[in-house]
């Protein structure tokens, strides 16, 4: 089978290297996002997928649009073409040109969770039971006919970084299956109409801690938003960035300072209370509760989230 790859960020690459280990598949052509500057230098930087492409020895084009390939895109007829986080919508001319159609690899179970933060999402709702979709791409979000679902429990306490990684490389495989089955003839299956959800970008707004929430909620956030953006609050004027906590019992004022104990600082909320395991003061180096318990010592009465703009 000839396949195009469309991809960029690390979590892609899973899928493009089981592409290229079948035996089966030719990977012709791998499109990704430009180069990105980085850093206080901005120099610009290769996307994962462009590196592990080139690796491999794979041409790789990256367009600003695809569409502006699309002639050259065209004359390679491919039989189908994997999408695993490309980062933009393909038009209708673009995806009459892959072969038996675009085949998308995404983090959650369809209809659940549509749009570019699925993980983030799920993790945040609490949700117990993610996995992964297959599906063929149409013009709309996340929204064609699929070909395989599979699902995965969500493990305690963990991180979107974790979870996503767990399912990028569970994905691999199960895409190559899928491009076979639709190059064999295998029909997909439209959406249930019922249960869909929306899961647009996350940004640093989004994450801002709410004391008033359950310790459960906040607990759910955190991890949401771990490594990026990083749940956040105020604590003595300048952001917190909380990246790790505990759920505990203790009770008291949202927000309030209740224990500082050897393992770290609890933090009371709406229901219940977190112990901070992991935070980030502004303009400095992540470090482990107990660390900040010891250095800041923060003193129980004290208030998180007061001065949060």
């Amino acid at each position: 089978m000839r396949v195009a790859f469309l991809g960029t960020p690390d979590v892609a690459v899973p899928a493009l290297e089981a592409l290229v280990a079948a035996d089966d598949v030719e990977v012709v052509v791998v499109l990704t996002n430009p180069d990105r500057p980085k850093g206080r230098s901005r120099t610009p930087v290769p996307p994962p997928v462009k590196q592990a492409a080139l690796a491999h020895g794979i041409e790789v084009w990256q367009p600003t649009k695809p569409a502006e390939v699309l002639d050259a895109f065209a004359a390679l007829q491919v039989d189908a073409c994997a999408v695993v986080a490309y980062g933009a919508l393909l038009p209708r001319r673009v995806l009459d040109a892959g072969g038996r159609g675009f085949v998308n690899l995404h983090f959650s179970l369809l209809p659940r969770w549509r749009g570019a933060a699925p993980v983030q999402h799920a993790l945040r709702a609490g949700d117990a039971v993610t996995g992964i979709t297959t599906f063929v791409l149409d013009e709309g979000m996340d929204t064609g006919p699929v070909l395989d679902r599979v699902e995965v429990a969500v493990e305690p306490d963990e991180s979107a970084g974790d979870l996503l990684a767990r399912l990028a490389d569970l994905g691999g495989p199960v895409l190559v299956d899928a491009i076979r089955r639709l190059v064999a003839g295998e029909e997909p299956v439209a959406q249930p109409a019922d249960g869909a959800t929306l899961a647009p970008k996350i940004t640093p707004d989004d994450v801002r801690i709410d004391w008033q929430a359950s310790a459960r909620d906040v607990a759910n956030l955190v991890r949401s938003a771990d490594p990026a953006p990083g749940a956040h609050t105020t604590w003595r004027g300048k952001r917190l960035k909380v990246l790790a906590v505990g759920v505990t019992d203790t009770s008291g004022t949202p927000g309030e300072v209740v224990a500082r104990t050897g393992a770290g600082v609890e933090v009371a909320t709406g229901d219940g209370a977190v112990l901070l395991r992991r935070v980030q003061p502004e303009g400095k180096a992540a470090m482990e509760g107990q660390a900040f318990a010891n250095g800041y010592r923060p003193e129980p009465g004290e208030r998180l989230g007061e001065d949060a703009s």
